[in-house]
């Protein structure tokens, strides 16, 4: 047991503080501002480098290693003088890697810039890039932002310290002293203009509570059954099957005796479900420690919305598909396999143990593509989807190690390997296909590329389908497949299910609304052409005017956003607000994603429903807030949080607001709100009772009344 903690816990204690010791190893940038007489100043960057750590110079080095970089963008009424300088002088050496000669500053590093001030005051806004390396390796390339006051007179000799965000983040180190807040709260910039002042009631009781998911325990039950449906196909592939009587007829055997068999297949199974949760809960429950609820949503959201890790995703997806179609073999290092297997000889749990981690090792190929499934679906905002999640499918793929070790029996029941577990496989690539489409099409609707359109997303769908049905038929074979002599009933039944599948969606290429897919489909608002052009729920698009804000202009964002079943609103609280107060209704406060799948299903199996589409239409005004739009706002309605964080693009700016305000980070999140910010019922998040919904509607409609009446 000893030995058992040593090679497991000490390893993953390691970890633990690997990951706590990341925020120790970021530069802290200083920025300040020195007169110099009559109208100049110096603008002062220093660099706190840590301890073991050195960073590189301003180079340049073309080819070599990546240089600090300050970009200066002055205001009108200040200008620069000549460029910036280093004000310390670096260690240069022959680098024998990049084969050039380098400098490397450690400990502290300052670079100066000379302005001239023309106005009483103006500001410098500092874009910095760097990166920093120990003796073995180097982290990954930072930036971040200073935005510093000439001429301010509380700004003169002021110092401001910043701490460095990751790398590709959107945040901006604002200093204190020397800069001039955007906002104290999120409340104050363009999409939620005005709340801070008519949110009291709201977002006074929410602000000190905690973050809580907005999808009802129905979408995780949902996503549970999911992932032990993937468990179990996991199981039939060519990586994992074999393995199921040989390694559970070891068991019994190598044990003598039965009772001490069953027990170690159980404690074999038990380290398999280990191997695949435990890393993932002790990532999130670490992340949640060391920067609390809001950096845990921030990197749910990024991995959900942004376009980096949606495409490596969307690309992975298509390699490994193409791995399952016999183009290449996809296998962990030999090295890491082999090492795993000669610990698997030892006796006792830590024997056990390695066989379990030689099993995971070597079912990567098959496996790989199917966790990645399971957990991005599962990171919607919620803390504990993805632990939940990966434990229900490592239970379903651990359970036949222990189910045949306790009914050997059963063994003799299980199908000879062959030619139908590189069928398995294949169908299991094409279902990567279709899947991994579903990526690319989150990065486009969140950045407005217009590549996926929902025709093109669905002709995509019906020709991969269509193939998978003649694959089944055997009129499409690979490489590694054997002639299909004959069909049999299995297969055949399959291939009815995938065809009538293909059915079902060609209607939507002339907008059909095809409800049972709505999460994983484009909004119907990207289709070009609509037969009839009637809204799914059977109503003619209106002709009346198109919606005005109250100053008579279009509403802000709706030339690329919009709202489902030809229903009209804002994408911008405080123009919603002013139209509420004078159309004299409540508002519908949406709180939504491009990359949302409860909210396509919402939109499309609740708010479809006739009585739902009327009181939105007729009692409410509707503001959709998205919190994954990437589009990037005009400064004046940038928002700083109180940490100092700098919120640049819509999406994060409702998504902060959200956050503050009512305690929520997922979506869909549904708030009736009435005059002076006030909610009118409790707030709802995700559930497809349509009468439930309905009830929910006209109780705010209801409360508005009386609470006008009372007035």
């Amino acid at each position: 047991m000893q030995k058992l903690i040593q090679r497991i816990l000490l390893p993953l204690l390691a970890l633990t503080l690997g990951v706590t010791t990341l925020h120790a190893q970021e530069v802290g940038w200083t920025g300040s501002v020195e007169p110099l007489g009559g109208a100049e100043y110096e603008l002062r960057f220093e660099a706190a480098i840590p301890s073991g750590f050195h960073m590189y110079d301003m180079g340049p080095y073309e080819g070599g290693p990546n240089p600090t970089v300050i970009t200066l963008s002055p205001e009108a009424g200040v200008e620069l003088v000549g460029s910036v300088e280093q004000r310390t002088k670096p260690h240069r050496y022959f680098d024998q890697m990049f084969g050039m000669e380098i400098g490397t500053f450690s400990g502290k590093a300052l670079f100066t810039q000379r302005v001239r001030l023309t106005a009483a005051q103006a500001k410098v806004r500092a874009a910095i890039e760097w990166m920093i390396c120990d003796d073995k390796s180097c982290m990954p390339p930072s930036d971040t932002e200073l935005t510093l006051v000439v001429g301010a007179a509380d700004a003169q000799g002021a110092a401001a310290e910043a701490t460095t965000a990751p790398a590709g983040d959107e945040s901006v180190a604002t200093p204190a002293a020397a800069t001039e807040r955007v906002s104290d709260t999120a409340a104050t910039s363009g999409s939620v203009a005005g709340a801070s002042e008519t949110t009291a009631g709201a977002g006074t009781a929410a602000e000190a509570a905690p973050a809580k998911d907005a999808a009802c325990s129905g979408s995780l039950w949902s996503l549970i059954i999911e992932a032990i449906l993937w468990g179990f196909a996991a199981l039939l592939t060519p990586c994992v099957f074999p393995m199921v009587p040989m390694t559970v007829s070891f068991f019994m055997k190598s044990s003598g005796k039965p009772a001490l068999g069953r027990f170690r297949a159980g404690m074999y199974g038990f380290f398999i479900v280990a191997l695949y949760t435990l890393p993932i809960a002790a990532i999130f429950v670490i992340t949640r420690l060391v920067g609390g609820d809001a950096v845990t949503a921030d990197i749910f959201n990024w991995l959900a919305t942004h376009w980096l890790p949606n495409l490596i995703f969307f690309a992975v997806f298509m390699l490994f598909a193409a791995s399952f179609f016999g183009a290449f073999e996809i296998t962990m290092p030999s090295w890491m396999v082999n090492k795993s297997d000669s610990k698997a000889d030892s006796k006792g749990l830590a024997g056990i143990f390695f066989m379990a981690l030689t099993l995971v090792l070597v079912s990567f190929s098959c496996t790989g593509p199917i966790v990645g499934s399971v957990l991005i679906k599962s990171t919607a905002g919620e803390f504990w989807s993805p632990i939940v999640t990966m434990l229900a499918f490592s239970l379903a793929f651990a359970l036949p190690f222990t189910l045949f070790a306790f009914f050997p029996s059963m063994l003799k029941k299980l199908p000879k390997s062959g030619g139908w577990l590189n069928s398995v496989k294949v169908v299991l690539g094409f279902v990567e296909v279709a899947l991994g489409f579903k990526f690319l099409s989150v990065a486009d609707q969140t950045y407005h590329w217009g590549l996926l359109d929902r025709e093109v997303y669905l002709a995509i769908w019906i020709v991969v389908f269509a193939m998978l049905g003649f694959y089944l038929l055997g009129k499409l074979r690979f490489a590694h497949d054997d002639e299909v002599q004959h069909v049999g009933v299995g297969r055949l039944a399959l291939a009815i299910a995938v065809f009538t599948f293909v059915v079902y969606l060609i209607p939507g290429m002339w907008g059909a609304p095809l409800k049972a897919l709505s999460g994983y489909l484009p909004p119907l608002t990207t289709q070009d052409f609509v037969l009839g052009q009637t809204t799914s729920a059977g109503a003619s698009v209106s002709a009346t005017a198109p919606l005005r804000t109250v100053d008579g202009k279009a509403p802000k964002y709706s030339d690329v956003l919009h709202l489902p079943h030809g229903l009209e609103g804002f994408f911008d609280l405080k123009e919603a607000e002013a139209y509420a107060a004078r159309a004299g209704k409540p508002l519908f406060i949406d709180f939504t994603g491009h990359g949302c799948v409860n909210c396509r299903e919402m939109e499309a199996r609740v708010w479809s429903d006739p009585r739902v589409l009327e009181l939105l239409r007729n009692d409410y005004v509707i503001c959709a807030l998205y919190s994954d739009d990437k589009m990037e706002l005009p400064e004046s309605e940038w928002v700083t949080t109180e940490s100092g964080k700098v919120l640049r693009s819509l999406g994060k700016i409702n998504a902060h607001y959200a956050l503050k305000t009512f305690g929520v980070n997922a979506q869909p999140y549904y708030v009736l709100q009435g005059r002076d910010g006030r909610m009118l019922v409790e707030p709802r998040g995700y559930d497809l009772d349509v009468e439930a919904f309905v009830d929910f509607l006209r109780r705010g409609v209801e409360a508005y009344r009386a609470e006008e009446q009372g007035r």
